[in-house]
C-alpha cells in the first residue's frame, strides 16, 4: 500500500433505480486503480422504448479500464443482477465467480439465447474466500427469493466493505440459507468500514413475513379450492415452486409446470440438488385426463407478459390446457411498477371466463425477498459500519434508507447516484468524481445506444406513423408518372371523409408545380419541398407530424 492508495465505490447501475445492478470497487492510486465488479444486471423496457428487448448498463468506463478489471462476482441469479453478463462479458473477458445455481442458470440462459460466448465460471459459494487482484472476497449466506444468494465481505488494505446484495431476515425460509447472523456479527466485531445495503423495502415498516407463512397460506387455499388451481409466481423463486408442489401433493393433486423460463429454472435446480423431495411434474398432454379437483398448475406470466403461459390461458389460447368457471388463479407475486395495466388485462380476461382471481390483497400469497425497516436496523446492529451507502432503489427508497441509517446512529451516510465515484478511504466518504455511465439497449440480436438503435425515430413512428413518396421527373422536369404515396399508421380519412392518400397525392403534385422548372434541377430542393408539404398537410388535417421519406428521380 502507498500513500496515494484509495478505496472507491462506483455504481454504474442500480443506484437511483431498481434493476440493472452493476457495482465497481476500486483500489490503488487514482491514476492506476484495480477494479472488482459485482453483478451485471439488466432492467426491462417500458412502452417509451418500442421494440427494445432489454436495457443494459453502459460499460464505456470499463472498456477503458479493461486491463485493470480483475474479476466479476455475481451475488445471485436474478435478471437484474446477472442478466447482462452474456452480452457484456465478451468485451471484458475476465474471471467470473458465482454459486453453482447461478452458474447453471447462466449456462441455461446462454443456450436458450444461443449466445456464442461460453463464459468460464469459477464456483464461489457461502463460506468461500477468493483473491481477486487487491481484493479478498468472502461469500456470506443471506436469504432471498432465489437459491444461493450471497452478501460479500470485501477486504482491502484500507478497510472491509460489506456488499449485502439482495437479502432479508427469514427465520423460516422454504429454501435456505438463513442470513448468517453469526458471520455478520463477527465482521462487525472486526470492524467494517462501509456497507452497501439493499434499499428496496426501506419505505415499509416492520419485518417481512416468512416464506413458511406463505407456504401455509397457499396450502390452505389449494385444499379449499373446488376446481383447478393455477399459481403464477416469479420463475426464479424455487422455494415458492417447491412449497406449491408439496402443498399440491399433500392435497392429493398432480402438478403441471408451464412456461419455458419456469422449466429452465427447475431443471437447473434439480441439477444442483435443490428439488429433492419434489416428485416429477405431469405433461401438458395429460392435463385433460385429470379431474378438475386433482390438478395444480404453476406457470409464468405474473407480470402480465403477453406471450407468457398465464396470458395465453386468459385468452383461452392453450392447446392442451384450459380453465373454466369456478377454477382459481392465484397471483403469488408482487406487481412490478409499470406492469399494472398488463396484469389487470389478464385478470379481467380470467374473470370474464368465471375464474376466481386471488392476490396478496385477498390472502398471504406472496412475500418480498427484501428487508423492511426493522430488518435493516437489525443488519446495522450486526455489522456496525462506519459508512452506510443505500443502493438498490429509486430516489424515494434511497432517501428513506439514508434517513433510517442516520436515525440509527450511523455516522456517515453519503448521497450517491449512478456514475459517481465515492472515495471510502482514506478520510471521510466523499464523492470525488464521475465516470461515464448510462444505458444501452438490446434490440433483437444487436446492442447499441439510443441513437445507434434508432429508438428515437421508432418512437416518432409509433406516435405519428410514416409516409413514403416516390416521385419521377421527366427530361423537362415535369412529373413523369403519378407519384406513389404510401401512408403507414395514419388515419384512412380526414374529418371531412376525404381519403388521406388522395389528399397527400394532391399535396405532392402542388408542391412540385409550385417550384419553377429552372429550380427543379436541384432534386434535393424538390425532395425537401415535397417532404415539407406532405408533413404540413398531415399536420393540418390530423394535428400530428409523421415521419416522411421522399425519393425523387429523374428519367429521360
Amino acid at each position: 500500500m502507498t500513500k496515494q492508495d484509495e478505496l472507491v465505490f462506483l455504481p454504474l447501475g442500480g443506484v437511483g433505480e431498481i434493476g440493472m445492478n452493476l457495482a465497481l470497487y476500486g483500489f490503488g492510486p487514482p491514476s492506476k486503480r484495480e477494479w472488482l465488479m459485482v453483478d451485471c444486471g439488466v432492467t426491462f423496457p417500458g412502452p417509451e422504448l418500442p421494440g427494445v428487448d432489454l436495457v443494459l448498463p453502459d460499460i464505456r468506463f470499463l472498456a477503458e479500464e479493461r486491463k485493470t478489471l480483475k474479476g466479476i462476482v455475481i451475488t445471485h441469479a436474478h435478471e437484474d443482477h446477472y442478466g447482462a453478463l452474456n452480452d457484456l462479458w465478451p468485451g471484458l473477458n475476465v474471471p467470473v465467480y458465482a454459486s453453482p445455481f447461478t452458474a447453471g442458470m447462466l449456462e441455461a440462459k446462454r443456450q436458450f439465447e444461443r449466445s456464442r460466448s461460453e463464459i468460464p465460471v469459477t464456483i464461489f459459494k457461502q463460506g468461500d474466500t477468493i483473491r481477486v487482484g487487491s481484493f479478498e472476497v468472502e461469500a456470506i449466506g443471506v436469504n432471498h427469493s432465489i437459491p444461493e444468494p450471497m452478501a460479500l465481505a470485501i477486504r482491502t488494505p484500507l478497510g472491509t466493505v460489506v456488499h449485502t446484495g439482495d437479502w432479508k431476515i427469514d427465520l423460516q425460509p422454504s429454501l435456505g440459507p438463513l442470513t448468517d447472523e453469526v458471520r455478520l456479527r463477527a465482521l462487525g466485531d472486526q470492524g467494517v468500514l462501509a456497507m452497501m445495503c439493499d434499499s428496496t423495502n426501506a419505505l415499509r415498516d416492520g419485518v417481512s413475513p416468512s416464506e413458511e407463512e406463505v407456504a401455509a397460506s397457499l396450502t390452505k387455499l389449494i385444499e379449499a379450492a373446488e376446481g383447478r388451481v393455477a399459481i403464477t409466481t416469479f420463475s426464479s423463486n424455487v422455494g415458492r415452486i417447491r412449497s406449491v408442489a408439496r402443498a399440491a401433493e399433500a392435497a392429493g393433486r398432480e402438478v403441471l409446470l408451464m412456461g419455458s423460463s419456469m422449466k429452465r429454472v427447475v431443471a437447473v435446480a434439480r441439477d444442483v440438488g435443490l428439488m429433492e423431495g419434489v416428485g416429477p411434474f405431469i405433461d401438458e398432454e395429460d392435463f385433460g385426463y385429470i379431474p378438475r379437483e386433482k390438478v395444480v398448475v404453476i406457470l409464468t406470466g405474473s407480470q402480465g407478459e403477453p406471450r407468457a403461459a398465464l396470458a395465453k390461458l386468459s385468452r383461452d389460447e392453450m392447446r392442451n390446457v384450459a380453465f373454466s368457471a369456478g377454477d382459481t388463479v392465484i397471483f403469488s407475486s408482487r406487481t412490478i411498477p409499470g406492469n399494472e395495466k398488463a396484469i389487470s388485462d389478464i385478470k379481467n380476461g380470467l374473470i370474464e371466463q368465471g375464474i376466481i382471481c386471488l392476490t396478496d390483497s385477498d390472502a398471504l400469497v406472496h412475500v418480498s425477498g427484501h428487508p423492511r425497516r426493522s430488518e435493516l436496523r437489525q443488519m446495522y446492529e450486526w455489522v456496525r459500519p462506519k459508512v452506510l451507502v443505500p443502493v438498490h432503489g429509486e430516489a424515494a427508497h434511497l432517501t428513506a434508507h439514508a434517513e433510517l441509517a442516520r436515525q440509527s446512529g450511523i455516522a456517515e451516510v453519503p448521497r450517491l447516484r449512478n456514475g459517481e465515484i465515492l472515495r471510502l478511504a482514506p478520510g471521510p466518504a466523499t464523492v470525488v468524481g464521475e465516470a461515464p455511465h448510462g444505458r444501452i439497449f438490446k434490440d433483437g440480436s444487436l446492442i447499441g445506444d439510443f441513437e445507434e438503435m434508432g429508438i428515437g425515430a421508432r418512437r416518432k413512428l409509433s406516435f405519428a406513423g410514416h409516409v413514403s413518396v416516390n416521385l419521377m421527373l421527366d427530361g423537362r422536369l415535369d412529373i413523369a408518372v403519378d407519384p406513389v404515396v404510401v401512408p403507414i399508421g395514419l388515419p384512412e380519412y380526414d374529418d371531412e371523409g376525404e381519403d388521406m392518400e388522395d389528399t397527400l397525392y394532391d399535396a405532392v403534385v402542388s408542391a412540385v408545380e409550385s417550384i419553377p422548372k429552372v429550380r427543379r434541377k436541384d432534386l434535393a430542393l424538390v425532395q425537401e419541398a415535397v417532404r415539407r408539404a406532405v408533413r404540413g398537410t398531415v399536420h393540418e388535417v390530423w394535428g400530428k407530424k409523421p415521419v416522411v421519406t421522399v425519393f425523387v428521380n429523374k428519367v429521360g
